[in-house]
C-alpha cells in the first residue's frame, strides 16, 4: 500500500464540515485562523486524513484538495463558474480525455483547469481572452494546481469573436465564457470538427435567448438545448432530516448545440 505522506511544497486544505483553508505546505509556514494557528512542520509527514490541532484546540482535518476545494478556495480577480455548473459543462459538453478544446474567456481559470484537468497530456486546449492581466492571473492559478502551466495549454491575446483557424487544428469542443457569445457563432463553425459541440456560460436568460436565437437562423447547429443547475445540501442527524435552509441558487445558464455537417 502507498502511503501519500504530506511532503512540503504540497497543496492542502484544512477542514472541517463548514470551513476550510487551502494553504501550500512549506518548513517554518504556518496556517492562522480565528481557531488559533498550526504549524506547517506538524504536519509534514502525515497521511491525508490526519486530525491536527491548533494552537487553541480546534481539531482540523488535513486533506488534498480536490478540484472544487482548489476553485473555491483560489485568489481570483473575477467572478468563477461554480463547481456545480463545471461538472455539467464536462459531462454534457462530453470534454473527454485527449479532447481538443477551444476556449473564449478564461476568468480566473476556474473553467480553464477543470478543462486541462479533463483533456489531460494527449490534449490540447487554446484559450483566448482580450485581456493580458486575465491570462497572467489564470496562468497563475494554473501553475499554482498543476505545478506548472501544462505544456498542452495554449493562452492566446486576442477576441473569439474576430477568431481566424489560421495554423490551427480543428477542436473537438468550443467553451465560451463570454459576454455576446451569438457573435462567436461563426468562430464556432468554423473552429469545430463535424458533430463537434459548443457549450456556452451565461448569467442572464435574455443573453440565452439572444444566442439560441443566432445558433437557430445559422442553421449550421442542432440539438440545441439549455439548462440551469441547482444544488441543495441536506442537513442529516439522527432523526432530524431536511433540507439545509440555504442553497446554491441560480449562478448562470449553460446552453449546448450540435456542429451539423450542412446547413439546414
Amino acid at each position: 500500500m502507498v502511503v501519500l505522506a504530506f511532503k512540503e511544497g504540497d497543496l492542502v486544505v484544512f477542514a472541517d464540515h463548514r470551513v476550510q483553508f487551502l494553504q501550500r505546505l512549506a518548513r517554518g509556514g504556518r496556517l492562522c485562523t480565528h481557531w488559533g494557528y498550526i504549524e506547517h512542520d506538524n504536519v509534514l509527514g502525515q497521511e491525508p486524513g490526519s486530525l491536527i490541532e491548533t494552537s487553541v484546540g480546534k481539531k482540523l482535518w488535513v486533506f488534498y484538495p480536490s478540484l472544487s476545494d482548489y476553485v473555491m478556495k483560489m485568489p481570483r480577480k473575477s467572478g468563477i463558474i461554480y463547481p456545480k455548473d463545471l461538472g455539467i459543462i464536462l459531462m454534457w459538453a462530453d470534454v473527454f480525455p485527449g479532447a481538443r478544446v477551444l476556449l473564449g474567456g478564461v476568468g480566473s481559470g476556474a473553467l480553464l483547469i477543470a478543462i486541462l484537468r479533463q483533456v489531460g497530456a494527449t490534449g490540447k486546449v487554446v484559450a483566448y481572452d482580450v485581456r493580458q492581466d486575465m491570462l497572467d492571473w489564470a496562468a497563475e492559478n494554473v501553475a499554482a494546481y498543476f505545478r506548472e502551466v501544462p505544456s498542452f495549454l495554449e493562452l492566446k491575446l486576442g477576441d473569439i469573436y474576430e477568431y481566424q483557424p489560421i495554423n490551427e487544428p480543428q477542436f473537438d469542443r468550443v467553451i465560451l465564457d463570454v459576454p455576446e457569445p451569438w457573435r462567436a457563432v461563426e468562430t464556432a463553425f468554423s473552429a469545430l470538427v463535424p458533430g463537434g459541440i459548443a457549450c456556452s456560460y451565461l448569467p442572464s436568460i435574455v443573453q440565452v435567448q439572444t444566442f439560441v436565437t443566432a445558433l437557430q437562423e445559422a442553421g449550421s447547429f442542432g440539438l440545441v438545448e439549455t439548462v440551469e443547475v441547482m444544488m441543495r445540501d441536506w442537513y442529516v442527524a439522527g432523526r432530524a432530516v431536511r433540507p439545509e435552509h440555504r442553497m446554491v441558487g441560480h449562478t448562470g445558464f449553460l446552453t449546448f448545440a450540435r456542429k451539423l455537417s450542412c446547413q439546414g
